[in-house]
């Protein structure tokens, strides 16, 4: 079987990985250049790999470029494996797979096609998921599926625990795929439209914290977007931009005031007051140092104290 990788994340250096212990690595690997990955989250330098084990690679800015779109074509590969990747693959690469694109979705195709679906399931509090391998095709993770792995969602797991499952959910579903690319024996199955749902997009600007808002809700966001992603964000004293990348939810002893007012500070951690429950922060960042004051408060920037 021969194959071109197009990746720039962890599931790439996964799917580099098992391709290479199937005894089947690619013909080239298309790395993401370091230079370009500064919003990519989790980027993994997968040409490194590629050079550790003797594969011909490449780092891109635009896989879309002419040369590029040409040397993928003089391979004439019978698949192309896209993982990772925001950028639009054009039909010059789609067209030079002989048997097909795969790509991989973080979610139980048809459902949670689209965006950002590592965050989205957990924000909607699920607590199971599947990774999904399937052929690329004009619509949107709508392609057939070679086949679905399933892993859970903890109720108290931060991003990095859900992309921890889910790269041990890819590597078994890997192994039972590319034997099956391999030998010609795979069969794909076309998706149920009439069970499709869509995620839309989302930005680091929506990791903005409403503390009008459940503390479960809060904790919630906090545990989606924190490490890899952006993480969750406020302005303390409506100023100082501080992220929250860990936090516990507590029972409110008694304090009476705002939701957002810092209630207690120590050393190793500061608890906020929500609306039902103090949410104690154990790990966060601040672009700027500052001291925290019992009383202030979380505000949205510019927000009049």
């Amino acid at each position: 079987m021969k194959s071109v990788l197009i990746g720039s994340v962890s599931t790439s250096q996964v799917v580099l990985e098992e391709l290479i212990a199937a005894g089947c690595p690619p013909e080239m690997v298309f790395s993401l250049d370091e230079v370009v990955s500064a919003n990519v989250s989790g980027y993994y330098p997968i040409h490194e790999t590629a050079q550790a084990h003797g594969i011909p690679w490449r780092k891109f800015r635009k896989i879309g470029d002419r040369e590029h779109a040409e040397t993928i074509a003089s391979l004439a590969p019978d698949y192309i494996f896209v993982v990772g990747l925001s950028q639009i693959v054009g039909e010059s690469i789609l067209e030079a797979a002989k048997k097909g694109v795969v790509g991989l979705h973080p979610a139980p195709l048809p459902k949670y096609r689209g965006r950002a679906a590592m965050v989205w399931q957990m924000l909607l509090g699920l607590e199971k998921s599947a990774v999904s391998l399937f052929l690329i095709d004009e619509g949107t993770d709508s392609g057939p599926i070679l086949g679905q792995e399933p892993f859970l969602i903890g109720s108290e797991d931060y991003a990095e625990d859900m992309e921890r499952n889910c790269l041990v959910a890819l590597r078994t579903l890997l192994r039972r795929v590319i034997p099956q690319l391999r030998d010609g024996t795979v069969q794909p199955v076309p998706q149920r439209e009439e069970e499709a749902t869509w995620l839309l997009r989302r930005s680091p600007e929506d990791g903005a914290i409403d503390w009008e808002q459940p503390i479960a809700d809060i904790h919630r966001l906090i545990r989606a977007v924190s490490r890899p992603y952006p993480g969750a964000f406020s302005h303390y004293d409506g100023k100082r931009l501080v992220t929250f990348w860990r936090a516990e939810m507590e029972k409110n002893p008694g304090y009476i005031g705002f939701p957002g007012q810092v209630a207690e500070k120590d050393e190793n951690s500061f608890a906020i007051l929500c609306r039902d429950g103090l949410l104690r922060v154990t790990d966060w960042t601040c672009e700027e140092a500052f001291c925290m004051y019992v009383g202030h408060r979380f505000r949205q920037k510019g927000e009049v104290r």
